[in-house]
């Protein structure tokens, strides 16, 4: 299921890389005496795609939902769009919202809504698009996730795990976004699935200059689409770089999840230029058939 917009971007340039539009300074966050983040720093500039990887526990979603406003770090600061989220007003806090959009692991459609309705509910919250203009926009952005209109009508529960996701992008690109988080997008989806799921990822990074905050396990997915990786570990960022080198930084979970015979083999699949500068443990040979 290719959408029409992936292959009229084919070939059109990356967004350029430009000022930050989210800044973490110094963050702490506890819960009780557990200590997730400690004096953590990150930043993602415009147009970028970072993906957000670490051990399980290393506290990956509650960066997001810091940066999102859901929780409120125990000390530091962050910054959307050059505001302190912790400082704005509600009017500008209810605009910054407005300004991001978010795709769940599972989609998280209401059950009880058509497709139709799911994609329309961040515009009738607004209560300022008349009906007409709302359904063109609702057919818009399911065309461009590559779901016929014909399945407007649908519940949730008539779809497949591939089509969940995009009426979730639909959904998360209904108000014209800056910013988009992914949390784990092609979890669940069968190869072909998260192959053309990535592609429609891509193609709406370049059709709308988006820049994208991804949180994934998926190797294959992180290497295909990010500018640069995150790698949390210790409570704080490790490093923020491109893949090739934020796999040759020595640490235990870096060695781990980027050497391993999964990580080598996703790594080998990078253009030459790119793979020239991997460490040489990924070059090592990775076998094609993973040990049972």
């Amino acid at each position: 299921m290719i959408a029409p917009l992936t292959q009229a971007v084919r070939g059109q340039p990356m967004p350029e890389i430009a000022e930050p539009v989210i800044e973490v300074i110094d963050i702490t966050k506890r819960y009780g005496r557990n200590i997730v983040h400690q004096h953590l720093n990150f930043d993602v500039r415009r147009g970028e795609i970072v993906s957000i990887v670490g051990g399980s526990g290393s506290g990956k979603t509650t960066l997001v939902r810091q940066i999102l406003g859901l929780e409120r770090p125990s000390s530091g600061t962050i910054k959307l769009f050059g505001q302190d989220i912790a400082t704005i007003s509600s009017e500008d806090a209810l605009l910054m919202r407005s300004r991001s959009g978010m795709l769940f692991q599972r989609g998280a459609l209401f059950s009880s809504l058509s497709v139709f309705d799911n994609v329309a509910q961040p515009l009738r919250e607004l209560g300022k698009v008349p009906e007409d203009l709302l359904r063109d926009i609702v057919m818009l952005k399911l065309e461009m996730v590559g779901l016929p209109c014909k399945h407007a009508s649908k519940m949730p529960s008539a779809l497949s795990g591939g089509m969940i996701k995009r009426v979730g992008i639909a959904r998360a690109i209904a108000l014209e976004p800056e910013l988009l988080f992914l949390d784990e997008p092609t979890a669940g989806l069968d190869p072909q699935a998260s192959d053309e799921f990535v592609e429609l990822i891509s193609a709406l990074h370049r059709a709308l200059g988006l820049t994208v905050v991804m949180v994934t396990h998926d190797l294959d997915t992180m290497i295909a689409l990010s500018t640069r990786v995150a790698v949390l570990a210790d409570r704080k960022v490790l490093v923020a770089a491109p893949v090739e080198e934020a796999a040759g930084v020595d640490h235990p979970f870096i060695r781990e999840y980027f050497l391993g015979l999964r990580g080598r083999r996703a790594l080998q699949a990078l253009p030459p230029e790119r793979r020239a500068k991997l460490p040489r443990a990924a070059l090592e040979s990775a076998s094609s058939e993973l040990p049972l």
